[in-house]
C-alpha cells in the first residue's frame, strides 16, 4: 500500500502530540490504555516540544535518549545535532521531526543550549 504525505505530516511535521486520558486526565505517548487509571479513552493534544533529557538508552552510536516532557510524560528519542559525548542527563532539547516520513522510528531532538567540547572538560 502506498503511503503518501498528509497535510498533517508537511505543516506538523515539528509538532509532537501525545494523548491526555480523559478520565484521570494523566499525559502518555502511544498507549493503548492508561497506566494510572486504565481507561482507554484518550484525547490528543499537541506538545509544545521542549523537554529534559532522563537517561540514555542503548548503544552511543544510535544516540537515543528518554526524554522526560514538560506536559509530563516520557518518550524515547534520537538526539541529533551533536555528538553523543556532549549530551547530558537534564540537558534541555527540543523537538525536530516528531515521526519519521512514514509514521515509523522515533521522534528527533536537538539540544536548546549545546555545550561545546571544550568548554565541558573545564
Amino acid at each position: 500500500m502506498l503511503q503518501t504525505e498528509t497535510r498533517e505530516d508537511t505543516e506538523l511535521g515539528k509538532s509532537l502530540f501525545f494523548q491526555r486520558c480523559l478520565w484521570c486526565g494523566t499525559p502518555a505517548y502511544r498507549r493503548s490504555y492508561c497506566r494510572a487509571c486504565g481507561a482507554v479513552a484518550f484525547g490528543r493534544e499537541r506538545s509544545a516540544g521542549a523537554g529534559v533529557v532522563v537517561r540514555r538508552n542503548g548503544q552511543v552510536q544510535q544516540n537515543t535518549w528518554f526524554v522526560a516532557m514538560d506536559e509530563g510524560f516520557n518518550l524515547l528519542c534520537q538526539v541529533t545535532g551533536t555528538a553523543p559525548v556532549v549530551v547530558a542527563v537534564g540537558a534541555r532539547v527540543t523537538v525536530v521531526r516528531a515521526v519519521a516520513p512514514h509514521g515509523q522510528g522515533l521522534p528527533v531532538v536537538e539540544l536548546i543550549h549545546p555545550e561545546t567540547p571544550l568548554r565541558q572538560w573545564w
